[in-house]
């Protein structure tokens, strides 16, 4: 027979399998006798509980007692009696003359506020002004053409639209003799007067003469 027939065989496995469940029987037998000993040995002696009573701690002392600090008595102030002074009381036997007086009842002196006196509004300023002063410019120049036709003079009359700073910005002949020859020379100069400003818009009127001599 070979080795895998010897392997085949059901009766060595059921041998070796019948061993080892012997086996397995006998130590579980053992196991429990030895350890069922121990344990009855074990049971038989006497158990011995000890208690531990728990420690009690003595109980705080009492806090001590608040003093009372008395304040000291004050005696009160004896007060000693002062007999009052003597008053020699007089007597007046003459007879009493009481006489009354009126006076007169007096009035508050009252302080009277001065008296403002206003200034008297100024004067109201004329349509138009004349007598004014020139501060510049020149004179207006004889004209050729009064000279050509021999006028030794000549008088104007103008009238001048002046502004608040004083200059000239219109000029207008009011009268002339004689007429149209010294218009052009007048208006010419005058637009280039000054006067001094008014802070206000005015009229002024002005006479120029006209002599040839003086040429």
């Amino acid at each position: 027979m070979d080795y895998a027939q010897q392997q085949r065989d059901p009766t060595k496995h059921a041998i070796g399998v019948g061993f080892v469940i012997l086996m397995h029987v006998l130590l579980i037998y053992a196991l429990l006798n030895g350890l069922g000993r121990a344990i009855v040995e074990v049971v038989k002696k006497p158990l011995s509980a000890t208690i531990i009573e728990e420690l009690k701690l003595p109980p705080p002392p009492p806090p001590p007692p608040k003093k009372i600090i008395e304040q000291p008595k004050v005696a009160p102030p004896v007060e000693t009696y002062v007999p009052p002074p003597d008053i020699p009381v007089t007597t007046n036997t003459a007879p009493t003359i009481s006489a009354t007086t009126t006076t007169a009842p007096t009035e508050p002196h009252t302080i009277q506020a001065p008296v403002v006196v206003a200034p008297p509004p100024a004067p109201p300023k004329p349509a138009v002004r004349r007598g004014v002063t020139r501060i510049a410019g020149d004179n207006p120049e004889y004209p050729r053409a009064a000279i050509k036709e021999g006028i030794a003079k000549g008088r104007v009359v103008a009238r001048l639209n002046i502004d608040e700073q004083g200059n000239v910005t219109e000029v207008t002949i009011f009268s002339a003799e004689p007429q149209r020859f010294f218009d052009r020379a007048v208006i010419s100069a005058l637009k280039g007067w000054k006067f001094a400003p008014d802070g206000e818009k005015y009229v002024a009127e002005v006479e120029l003469n006209f002599t040839l001599k003086d040429n």
